[in-house]
């Protein structure tokens, strides 16, 4: 999953792709590197941000996803908490939607894509972007974001959505520490136990700036390795800003772990499969 902000505040690349024209030319860039889906997002949740308004949200966001859907084949995920934002972009040929909220900041979010017969990433997040990083604390981090997890399937499910449509993100960086993301990281197969495609969101983040005392643009090194192990340990999706970079190393991870028999397309991608049962093109 190519990660594409059409943000002026994003915390790696904002303002980068506010333009687009600029957006959709990195979105087919991102394509071309091997994105199978490209998730737009017009509104920013690195920590401390603060939601903007709809209408400027849509101004951001549909211009991309219109132009993105005349000119590429690949999956395109909205990357939104407002129900009319992912109703409004399901319209204009996205195929999912990504809700970090996983369905609770908007309650008409889940019959939007139940209606749509749509896609959908539920993720954890502990608190609000505003708030999630000022002392986030657990009694038990894998086993209440787990359960929250399953949770919100079930409660999706409840709205009409199938489960082949949902995928579970344990949200790294949100509301975590740097010790609660690696422990997540570790301990990724007790999310696979939930039976869903599993996404990670590490991509530059702060916790890998931590390690290498480097700011976003110098972390690539720990996103790879982060996208190699979590590969390994079974990921279905990684949501990355370099997705050349990391498409290569994963290539030749899965061909030394001997995942990827045939010599090209690699092993099977539950994730892709959930895009492709929710896509409304």
């Amino acid at each position: 999953m190519g990660i594409l902000n059409v943000t002026p505040d994003s915390f790696a690349d904002g303002g980068l792709y506010l333009d687009p024209a600029r957006a959709v030319d990195h979105g087919l860039e991102l394509a071309f590197e091997g994105a199978d889906i490209l998730d737009v997002g017009g509104e920013s949740t690195r920590p401390g941000s603060r939601p903007v308004p709809e209408a400027e949200e849509l101004g951001r966001v549909l211009p991309v996803i219109r132009a993105l859907r005349k000119k590429t084949g690949a999956f395109i995920s909205v990357d939104t908490t407002k129900a009319a934002v992912a109703r409004a972009a399901l319209d204009a040929g996205a195929d999912l939607v990504n809700d970090t909220s996983a369905f609770r900041a908007d309650p008409d979010m889940a019959g939007v894509v139940a209606r749509a017969g749509a896609a959908a990433v539920l993720m954890h997040m502990q608190g609000t972007p505003l708030t999630m990083q000022e002392a986030p604390r657990y009694d038990d981090l894998v086993g209440e974001v787990r359960g929250f997890l399953a949770e919100r399937l079930r409660a999706a499910e409840a709205a009409g959505i199938p489960p082949e449509r949902l995928i579970v993100d344990p949200g790294i960086g949100f509301g975590k520490t740097v010790e609660h993301n690696l422990e997540l990281l570790r301990r990724q197969d007790e999310f696979l136990a939930l039976g869903r495609p599993l996404l990670l969101g590490f991509s530059r983040k702060a916790f890998l700036g931590v390690i290498l005392d480097r700011p976003p643009a110098g972390r690539l090194e720990g996103t790879i390795a982060a996208a190699v192990l979590s590969v390994e340990r079974g990921a279905h999706i990684l949501r990355v800003h370099d997705v050349g970079a990391v498409a290569r190393a994963v290539r030749s991870a899965e061909a030394i772990l001997g995942l990827d028999d045939a010599g090209g397309g690699g092993p099977e991608r539950p994730a892709v499969q959930a895009a492709e049962a929710g896509h409304v093109r």
